[in-house]
């Protein structure tokens, strides 16, 4: 049984035109589908409370009872209030008695129905003015009313729990239009609303199909229609599947096929995530392309073949959907006198538009089959031929926009091959465009599979299309279709080993630029521009070129001047993110600190235009980057400030790369934030609180990588959670967690092909010499032994990523991994009664300080001073002579403009100790009581920094080296 309401003459609020409509057409379809059914409009209070209870009590023998209602109906207090025709501003003062409760109801057919359905159309924005309350009875307290519409009824909550003796009752579905509280559209006069319509459309799909899937049906079909605008909500506490069996007649031929596929589409969407769905709300926007149709292309693609990353789904999107307009833009190319074809691609457009593309193929297919059947007979009409080849040609085009709209980008390339074909005696202009279109679906191949041979193919049909130029012309359509060759051949070069490939590609690029600058074409022109930035890039990076990548940053800035902020926002952008990725790179190379900042100001030049709200993929990226210079930038001031602003930047970017949909961008971010926290870690004098976010971090982001899948990354996160590890067991004096560091970096190397990636493999070897040069000396403190291999081998190590770190190349890495192999050598030098180790420790670090310098790397420089002082100090002591004293006492000194007492206090008290060490030594070689003065007064220094650091063991070794000074001079004294 059912009872439709439908309220437009609304007396004293604002009438609303379509709801009467919307009742007559949902009675007949009611009636169609075998209910009982009375409907009624325009009920004032009394004639609409009398309408329900006669429901209700009819109602009670049926098995369904079904209630829609289309009219005003506000919410206040819980209670959901549906509105007579006579209702009025005084009708709130009392209610219960002028307007009519909607839980009532509900509750009488529950008590007595096996099985309710309430389809509410109410949930328009309230007809009174904001601030209105209203009063259930005139002394009852006052609640104010809702702006939205109609939320879950009163009592909702019990739709889940049947009462007792409800055994047989099957349950309540109570739908609304919209969201709960949200308003819902009334649609255009004389139509019926979104939700009607919807109704109307789907609920003769209840012939076999479970009622729940028709709602969700129902709630996509309203989504899709309002452009995301509007969205229904179901309140269910079915406890069985429902199905009902008799249905009206279903729709014929075409739109029975259309609708099929359609219902599909809108039970697969149900099921997207909300993520995915916001990206594809925002490109269809962005694009100017229909929900429907962008929904249709990602269901086409299939649930196996939808990219994991957020970034390529976003990508493959944006380019279906130019796919897309660039079909629809190009309908009038088809003409034809035939019928039968023309109503077949008309309703391949109407397939289209409704999302059901593999209908859009099916009849296409169908036209195409309907072409080839008058082929022979066409070759007789020679007035005609010209007509029909290229009314054909664009039936085969169609087709193969189609099936690139579903990734069938081979199918598509060979329908372009044929509409070439079709077309190339007749029209040179449309063969010179199938051709280029047959061309760029064979890039897409290639892009989408890594099929190398579809892009070498790619190519051979791009030289076909520069083959058709007439005598061999050089403007911008040339040039133009140059560039995209280029684009395939950088394709084909990021995806093999050497540079052959992107140099051409870079060439081709550059020959083109005074043609698209001749011919006015700015967006090409800098786009091209930007292609060359990104060749010279990646060739730099590849080869360790900083001169290089500086050409890139030089191509992106030239690429900006025709691509400025006000007219091409997102480009622009996107130009100075590469530039920021460029900046960075360049000053892990060298020794200054203008790159990193340079990388940082391009950084939040993006940021400025690329906003959360505006593309929150590209923001994240950018704020993931800009993190990366800031560590970059304060591992070199050794500044915790701009490690602590890194922090902040990964913790921004994490807020839209969550772990649970983008689980690879998550892990990355993750794994940069664990290296802010492994740089702040070398600022805990006591405890491990960074290094123990820093180790949980790489923790976290290894749980989500595939070495198999991804072992490049893998082995990043590898390598820095050996760092990590590094400076915990160096802290905690733990030889287990240096040696679990040591491992974790040969695992990395593993992971590095020193062939293909000779800088990496290097970085690993320069980490693991760091980590057994600390392992070796944490055995010696054991008292263990076998200390001295571990020293061989840690300056193996160090000597292998030296191989690599070449000083021309890679002069910062160079300098640094020279200064630690002068590290250890002094180290060996302890085991040694000659003094070669100690001497090319010697030369090891004054050959490092060539490079570095207290401006471009401040910690660097100090920690290879410090280096260049002990050596020469143990020199001294070895050769038992003061001549390398002073240059000592020089390289400790220099150290104190980055060790301050205020910042590094503890670097400080160490240097103070070596200071007074070489005072010590110049005494005791015949200078005398002033420089054990001297002695006395930097141990006092040290020590004092120690003590309040409670440093008890340290205080006891500066009062015994104060005490024998002392006795020195004691004894010295006549």
């Amino acid at each position: 049984m059912a009872l439709v309401i439908g309220q437009s003459e609304y007396q004293h609020v604002s009438p609303l035109a379509n709801p009467a409509g919307d009742a007559r057409e949902m009675a007949k379809l009611l009636t169609d589908l075998g209910f009982d059914t009375r409907a009624v409009t325009d009920r004032d209070a009394g004639k609409l409370r009398r309408d329900l209870e006669r429901f209700a009590e009819d109602a009670a023998e049926a098995d369904v009872a079904l209630l829609y209602y289309a009219g005003h109906g506000i919410e206040a207090g819980g209670e959901n209030w549906l509105l007579p025709v006579d209702a009025d501003h005084s009708s709130l003062d009392d209610a219960a008695e002028t307007l009519v409760p909607l839980s009532e109801i509900l509750d009488e057919l529950k008590r007595n129905v096996p099985l309710t359905i309430v389809l509410l159309d109410a949930c328009r924005t309230s007809p009174f003015p904001d601030g209105t309350v209203i009063r259930a009875s005139k002394d009852a307290k006052p609640e104010p009313v809702a702006a939205g519409g109609l939320t879950v009824v009163r009592g909702a909550t019990a739709l889940n729990a049947p009462k007792p003796g409800a055994e047989e009752n099957l349950g309540m579905v109570i739908g609304f239009a919209a969201e709960p509280g949200e308003p819902a559209l009334d649609g255009a006069t004389g139509e019926n609303s979104p939700y009607a319509k919807a109704l109307l459309r789907h609920l003769a799909a209840m012939q076999g199909a479970e009622f729940g899937q028709v709602m969700r049906m129902v709630t996509e079909e309203v989504y899709l229609s309002t452009g995301a605008r509007q969205r229904p909500w179901v309140n269910e506490s079915l406890r069985r599947l429902v199905y009902f069996g008799v249905a009206p007649e279903e729709p014929e031929g075409v739109d029975k096929t259309i609708t099929g596929e359609r219902r599909q589409l809108l039970l697969t969407m149900a099921a997207l995530p909300d993520p995915e769905r916001l990206q594809v709300e925002r490109v269809a926007a962005k694009e100017g392309v229909k929900l429907d149709s962008l929904y249709g292309i990602l269901r086409a693609m299939g649930t196996e073949r939808m990219p994991e990353s957020p970034d390529e789904l976003q990508k493959v999107l944006e380019d279906q959907a130019a796919r897309l307009r660039e079909m629809l833009g190009q309908r009038e190319a088809l003409s034809t006198d035939d019928p039968e074809i023309a109503a077949l691609a008309a309703a391949a457009d109407r397939a289209i538009a409704e999302g059901a593309i593999q209908s859009a193929r099916a009849f296409l297919d169908q036209a195409v089959a309907r072409i080839e059947q008058d082929e022979p007979a066409v070759d007789q009409l020679e007035d005609l031929l010209k007509q029909k080849r290229i009314a054909d040609a664009a039936v085969y085009a169609k087709r193969a926009d189609a099936s690139a709209l579903a990734f069938a980008f081979r199918e598509a390339a060979a329908d372009y091959g044929k509409a070439f074909e079709l077309v190339e005696r007749w029209d040179d202009k449309l063969a010179w465009n199938y051709r280029n279109r047959e061309a760029e679906a064979l890039h897409s191949l290639g892009g989408q599979t890594a099929d190398r041979t579809a892009l070498e193919e790619a190519l051979v049909a791009y030289q076909s299309v520069l083959d058709m130029l007439p005598n061999g012309e050089k403007g911008p359509d040339w040039a133009r279709t140059r560039n995209n060759m280029a684009v395939v051949l950088n394709t084909l070069g990021e995806r093999e080993d050497g540079s052959d490939k992107l140099l051409k590609a870079k060439g081709m690029f550059e020959e083109t630029l005074p043609i698209l600058a001749a011919a006015g074409d700015d967006e090409s022109w800098s786009a091209a521009q930007n292609n060359i930035g990104n060749v010279l890039y990646l060739v730099g990076l590849r080869a360790g070129d900083h001169a290089m990548i500086q050409s890139a940053i030089e191509a992106y800035r030239a690429a900006l001047a025709k691509r400025p902020r006000e007219t091409a926002p997102l480009q622009w952008a996107s130009t100075q993110g590469n530039i920021g990725l460029a900046t960075a790179v360049l000053a892990e190379q060298r020794p200054d600190l203008a790159s990193l900042e340079d990388a940082e100001t391009a950084y939040r030049a993006a940021l400025e235009v690329v906003t959360r709200e505006n593309d929150p993929v590209s923001w994240g990226i950018v704020q993931n980057n800009l993190g990366n210079a800031l560590l970059a930038h304060g591992k070199r001031k050794n500044d915790p400030s701009f490690m602590n602003e890194a922090v902040k930047a990964y913790e921004a970017a994490l807020t839209v790369r969550d772990r649970e949909t983008w689980p690879f961008q998550h892990a990355m971010t993750v794994m940069h934030l664990g290296n802010a926290y492994a740089a702040l870690g070398q600022h805990d004098w006591f405890g491990t609180p960074n290094l123990d976010k820093a180790r949980a971090s790489f923790e976290t982001a290894l749980s989500l990588l595939d070495r198999d899948k991804v072992p490049i990354d893998w082995a990043a996160v590898q390598n820095n959670l050996g760092i990590a590890l590094q400076t915990l067991g160096q802290k905690n004096s733990d030889t287990a967690t240096l040696q679990a560091s040591a491992q974790a970096f040969r695992d990395a190397a593993s992971a590095y092909p020193r062939a293909s990636l000779p800088l990496d493999w290097a970085m690993t070897q320069f980490n693991l010499g760091n980590t057994l040069r600390l392992t070796a000396a944490s055995t010696a403190m054991a008292g263990g032994g076998g200390e001295l291999d571990i020293y061989r081998e840690a300056a193996s190590a160090y000597r292998a990523s030296l191989e690599e770190f070449t000083r021309d190349r890679m002069p910062m890495q160079w300098a640094t991994a020279t200064a630690s192999l002068g590290d250890v050598l002094q180290s060996i030098a302890n085991y040694e009664e000659g003094t070669g180790s100690l001497k090319e420790s010697v030369e090891m670090r004054r050959a490092a300080l060539e490079i570095l310098s207290f401006e471009g790397a401040p910690l660097e420089w100090a920690n290879a001073q410090n280096g260049l002082g002990t050596s020469l100090l143990n020199l001294s002591t070895r050769e038992q002579t003061a001549e390398r004293l002073p240059e000592a006492r020089a390289a400790f000194e220099a150290t104190l403009k980055v060790f301050t007492r205020e910042t590094q206090p503890m670097q400080w008290a160490f240097t103070q100790n070596n200071l007074g060490d070489v005072h010590w030594n110049m005494a005791s070689l015949g200078a005398g009581e002033p420089e054990f003065r001297k002695a006395l007064e930097q141990f006092e220094l040290a020590k004092s920094v120690f003590a309040s650091f409670g440093a008890a063991g340290i205080v006891e070794l500066m009062d015994n080296k104060i005490g024998v000074v002392n006795n020195q001079i004691a004894r010295a004294k006549p």
